[in-house]
C-alpha cells in the first residue's frame, strides 16, 4: 500500500471514529466548572496532573474567595497555595495563576485573550490549556486538545505514532475537520474514562473495537 492510500485509510478511520464518538457521547462537554473565561483558565491550569473531579471540588472555595483576575493577581500567595494544595504541584500552579492574571490585567485589558498566540504568552499556558479556553470560553476552535486520554487513545486507535502532544495534535488536525476538533477531543476523553482505560481497556463490547488496531492485538493475544 502506498503512502497516499495509507493516509486515506487513516483519515477514513478517523472520520468513522468521530461519527461513532458523536453518536455515543452526544452531550460531551468540558467537565470543569466555571462561570467566566478567567475561571476556566485557572481551572484548566489546576487540572494538570489532576482529575477534573478534584479541581471541581477545589474551585468553589477558590472562586468564592478570588472570583476574578484582579483578585487572583493580588491574592496572598500562601493563601492561594493553601486553597489549591490538593490539586498537586500547588506552588508552581499558584505562581502561574498569579502570573497569568497579572499579565491579563497589564497587557490584555483585564480580559483573557482569544488568540492562540496571545494565550500561549500567559504563564502556565501551553496548547492544551489554550485550546480548552479558546473553545469553551469563546467558541473558537484553534486546535485539538491533547490530554493524557487523547494521547493514549489516539495511539491505540492508530491515528498517530507520536508521543509528543504537539505532534499528536498536528496529526489529528490533519485527519479531522476543524469544526469537530474539540468535539473529537472531549468525546475521546469521555471514552478514555469510561471504556478505554489506561491499565485495562474494556475492548469487549467497545463500539470502536472493530476499527481499533489495539483491540485487534488484544483479541489475538487472548
Amino acid at each position: 500500500m502506498n503512502i497516499s492510500r495509507k493516509w486515506a485509510s487513516k483519515k477514513q478511520r478517523a472520520l468513522e471514529i468521530l461519527v461513532l464518538l458523536k453518536r455515543f457521547y452526544p452531550d460531551a462537554t468540558c467537565s470543569l466548572n466555571y462561570e467566566t473565561p478567567v475561571q476556566l483558565l485557572v481551572a484548566t491550569i489546576l487540572s494538570a496532573q489532576c482529575t477534573d473531579e478534584r479541581v471541581n471540588s477545589v474551585t468553589p472555595g477558590l472562586f468564592s474567595r478570588f472570583p476574578d483576575a484582579p483578585g487572583l493577581a493580588k491574592a496572598d500567595r500562601g493563601e492561594l497555595e493553601t486553597l489549591i494544595r490538593s490539586t498537586g504541584f500547588y506552588r508552581n500552579k499558584a505562581k502561574n495563576i498569579q502570573g497569568a492574571c497579572q499579565k491579563i490585567i497589564t497587557e490584555f485589558g483585564g480580559e483573557v485573550p482569544r488568540e492562540m498566540e496571545q494565550l500561549l504568552t500567559l504563564p502556565g499556558v501551553a496548547r492544551k490549556t489554550a485550546n480548552v479556553v479558546s473553545a469553551h470560553a469563546y467558541n473558537i476552535i484553534q486546535g485539538v486538545t491533547v490530554d493524557t486520554h487523547v494521547k493514549r487513545l489516539s495511539n491505540r486507535l492508530g491515528l498517530t505514532k507520536n508521543t509528543d502532544p504537539v505532534k499528536i495534535e498536528r496529526d489529528l488536525m490533519r485527519l479531522l475537520p476543524q469544526p469537530d476538533w474539540e468535539t473529537f477531543s472531549i468525546s475521546l476523553i469521555y471514552h478514555g474514562r469510561a471504556v478505554c482505560k489506561a491499565r485495562k481497556p474494556v475492548c469487549e463490547g467497545c463500539f470502536l473495537a472493530h476499527i481499533c488496531p489495539a483491540a485487534e492485538v488484544s483479541r489475538s493475544v487472548s
